[in-house]
């Protein structure tokens, strides 16, 4: 397949939408596809926020499997681009997560706090079971879920120590904003331009990931 590692997971990271396929209630069996904006979660999943009254939405609810299409386009082609169809199920989050989830999805997507306010939106999360991931001539094949990403999540309470870390360096550029971090990379926005800073390598510790993070801002003052 000759797929390289963690390509899969850094793609969801780096686009901002991407294109869900419900199966339609009505008129029956027939794929129904709709383009959403998502937020990964710490597990890399796509999360979604929508509506109680959307068609997809009582889609969902009628059948919770689905497929979630992410591509990035190179030199204007999608053809040309990566491409990764996920295939799994979707659900509405957990109650004791919903506030936490809710607060992650603003910070990649801020123009949905609107949404959020009129309290019709809801956040769902996709449970991945397998994935088709194309990267380019011969850089193409199928993975199982756990292929995504093997190692434990970043805890929360890391994540959060390390954004105030972020938050407080007095030398970081003021147009610069951290969207969210995680083993291998950090998600980031700068003169309102979403983009991914990836790691040399994995940081297992929250010493290394400190570290990588101070060269991530070094390297964009």
């Amino acid at each position: 397949m000759n797929i390289p590692p963690h390509a899969p997971l850094h793609l969801l990271h780096r686009v901002p939408d991407g294109t869900l396929a419900t199966h339609s209630r009505d008129p029956r069996g027939f794929p129904y596809p709709t383009a959403l904006p998502f937020a990964p979660t710490a597990r890399h999943l796509p999360m979604l926020l929508i509506s109680h009254l959307a068609e997809h939405t009582r889609n969902l609810h009628a059948d919770s499997r689905a497929g979630f299409l992410v591509a990035h386009a190179s030199d204007g082609s999608v053809l040309a681009g990566q491409r990764l169809t996920m295939l799994g199920s979707f659900a509405p989050a957990a109650a004791d997560e919903a506030s936490d989830l809710a607060r992650r999805y603003l910070r990649y997507q801020p123009d949905a706090e609107r949404y959020l306010e009129l309290g019709d939106f809801t956040i769902w999360i996709m449970s991945l079971e397998r994935m088709r991931f194309i990267g380019g001539f011969g850089a193409m094949g199928w993975l199982d879920a756990a292929a995504l990403d093997p190692l434990d999540p970043l805890p929360a309470n890391e994540e959060s120590l390390l954004c105030a870390f972020f938050d407080d360096f007095e030398r970081r550029p003021p147009a610069l904003e951290l969207l969210g971090l995680d083993r291998y990379g950090c998600d980031f926005r700068q003169h309102g331009r979403r983009n991914r800073f990836t790691f040399d390598k994995p940081k297992l510790t929250i010493t290394d990931l400190k570290a990588a993070l101070f060269d991530w801002i070094e390297r964009h003052r």
